[in-house]
């Protein structure tokens, strides 16, 4: 896999980083953090770099356990829609067997009428 080399600025601070990722990607990633870090940082100026990297950090690993929280509930939704989604398909296709007898009886009723018919 070809290795990408990447410039950085985050908090002020030059990173040179090599990764297999896409560049943008990870620019996308730098310009985030340093977004979320230059807003700590006008919030609470007394901050040094590391603390607010550190509650920038808290952040990032708080947003990601609420989005795995929210995948799981999601999967379950999914799974339950699956579910419904399959018992509705096995109900109608015994609703289909069930019209094809209903269907056939009908037609040897009809059948069995006629003939009753003529021989009157």
């Amino acid at each position: 896999m070809e290795k990408n080399k990447v410039h950085l600025i985050i908090g002020g601070m030059d990173y040179h980083l090599t990764t297999t990722d896409d560049t943008q990607y990870l620019k996308n990633l730098g310009d985030e953090v340093d977004e979320r870090l230059s807003g700590i940082r006008k919030e609470n100026p007394r901050l040094s770099v590391s603390r607010a990297g550190i509650i920038c950090a808290m952040q990032f690993a708080d947003d990601m356990h609420k989005a795995e929280e929210r995948t799981a509930v999601l999967r379950k939704e999914i799974q339950a829609y699956m579910e419904d989604a399959s018992k509705a398909k096995t109900d109608a296709e015994v609703s289909r067997r069930e019209a094809e007898r209903l269907n056939k009886e009908i037609a040897a009723l009809k059948n069995e009428l006629s003939r009753y018919k003529k021989d009157e």
